[in-house]
């Protein structure tokens, strides 16, 4: 397929911002699949810094970070990715090349525990404020149900008011698909404290 799906497009926006010896972040670890993906292009020289609420997908994402050889190379916090900035150590402030959320509930997990619009922002603006320029931020939004949705709208209005000259956003979606299928939003950091 010429055009490529959702979190193929995903992955091929991180690839190109990451790089060996990079920092990056997956704000939301879930069963650690982005986790993996990012720990092997930052390889041995750089670290990834995952964030998540839930215990089970904490215990999930180092099993399989173990599993690939890889749980050297990612520190894992069970806490919210709106708490970022006071989790993350300062000295790697400047050094985030890539950082992804993959919104809504951990799959095969408790639907009643979603990702919600304020600490999504929150972490986001956060993170924009720390990132590299040229730092790559990719949220790929999952809006089928009643808290995806508001989580959609409180994101889109965000992401539409950011200064065009520190951030470039992309939304990137299939617009004939039925049945609310997931989109990605993009975000460039442009230049240093980009929020």
């Amino acid at each position: 397929m010429a055009i490529m799906n959702i979190l193929p497009f995903a992955r091929f926006l991180l690839d190109g911002a990451l790089e060996e010896g990079d920092i990056a972040v997956d704000a939301t670890v879930g069963n650690g699949h982005d986790t993996v993906f990012l720990a092997e292009l930052v390889g041995e020289r750089g670290h990834v810094f995952g964030f998540d609420i839930q215990a089970e997908a904490i215990a999930a994402a180092r099993a399989r970070l173990a599993e690939h050889g890889l749980d050297g190379r990612v520190t894992l916090f069970q806490t919210s990715h709106s708490l970022l900035l006071e989790t993350l150590p300062d000295s790697v402030h400047g050094r985030i090349a890539g950082a992804v959320f993959n919104l809504g509930y951990l799959p095969g997990g408790n639907k009643q525990i979603a990702t919600k619009p304020e600490s999504t922002i929150e972490a986001v603006r956060q993170l924009l404020s720390v990132m590299k320029p040229g730092g790559v931020i990719v949220l790929v939004v999952y809006h089928g149900h009643p808290e995806g949705k508001r989580e959609r709208d409180a994101l889109l209005d965000y992401v539409r008011f950011l200064d065009q000259r520190r951030v470039h956003a992309l939304k990137y979606e299939f617009i004939n698909r039925q049945n609310n299928p997931p989109f990605l939003i993009a975000l460039e950091n442009r230049a240093d404290g980009g929020a």
